[in-house]
């Protein structure tokens, strides 16, 4: 498990990192999101000692990681792809991680295989691809064979087969009780990945809840109701203190309330229903509504 406890990070006047507290779970894909420089990898810089906050604590299985012996044993990371030697081959890089943390050497060629790269294994890492290289760091990660994993945007390059595979992988190892923490741009992808959320902007916590809470909570996230009724049963909803909107005759979008509500409401005046579902917002648009006054570096739009 992560812990953060009034974790802080400034660089002179400039607070990246802003009291931020949370516990990231084992057994749970927790997605870790937020807009560009918002403190995402800064946060992660903090947590695997990287970085030194200037308050507050980040722990690991109730530890600091500096303190935890053979840390590849019981943390496993994927920040930067790029960083290794691109001399080296993807073999010789997992080789060296394996001998400094007492790994058997027998662990290498199973991660290689685990991430599709055990004929590439002797290439030198400058000549792979970016694709390629997030495999080899997603390798180095799995290497102890951790129970707390952590990825910065790991499915960068990727082609759509490697991103589905990244999908497979994170909740495989969820499903195994660790502890799994991604932080990620593709909000389509964490929709499908992801089982918790952490929501970050200017470094302060904006939200931390279950995905389906999330999309939940948007303004976007409808009851769509179609009845011959429907002006009798806009005022009751209304009057039980939904908003209401009536885009055709016959038809409702209620907001506000659970769908099973409304269908209770209209049983109970006896009001025949044609259909009832729940339009859901998607987690771009929740995630957009959530971080509409944390973006730093927006871009006008086209034209403008």
């Amino acid at each position: 498990m992560i812990t953060l406890n009034g974790l802080c990070k400034r660089y002179g006047d400039r607070t990246v990192v802003d009291d931020l507290s949370l516990e990231v779970r084992p057994g749970t894909v927790t997605g870790f999101l937020g807009p560009n420089g918002a403190g995402k990898s800064t946060t992660m810089r903090l947590i695997l000692g990287l970085d030194r906050p200037t308050a507050g604590t980040a722990l690991i299985n109730g530890v600091p990681y500096h303190r935890i012996r053979n840390p590849l044993r019981t943390v496993g990371a994927l920040l930067d792809a790029r960083a290794l030697h691109p001399g080296r081959s993807g073999h010789a890089h997992l080789v060296a991680l394996a001998r400094g943390n007492g790994i058997a050497r027998r662990r290498v060629a199973e991660v290689l295989e685990t991430v599709g790269l055990t004929d590439a294994a002797r290439k030198r890492a400058g000549a792979l691809s970016l694709g390629m290289s997030q495999r080899l760091g997603i390798a180095a990660a799995l290497l102890g064979d951790p129970e707390v994993l952590m990825f910065d945007e790991p499915v960068n390059g990727l082609d759509p087969d490697g991103v589905r595979w990244v999908r497979h992988l994170m909740r495989s190892l969820a499903d195994e009780g660790r502890t799994v923490f991604v932080s990620s741009h593709l909000m389509s992808e964490m929709q499908l990945t992801a089982d918790h959320l952490v929501v970050i902007g200017r470094g302060r916590l904006i939200m931390d809840a279950p995905l389906t809470e999330v999309i939940a909570r948007s303004s976007l996230t409808a009851v769509v109701v179609r009845t011959p009724h429907a002006g009798d049963l806009s005022v009751r909803l209304s009057a039980a203190g939904m908003r209401v909107e009536r885009p055709g005759e016959n038809e409702i979008v209620a907001t506000g309330a659970a769908i099973e509500h409304i269908g209770d409401l209209a049983y109970e005046a006896g009001i025949r229903l044609h259909e009832l579902r729940t339009r859901e917002a998607s987690l771009e648009q929740a995630y957009q509504e959530l971080t509409a006054s944390s973006v730093e570096y927006g871009a006008r739009k086209a034209g403008v």
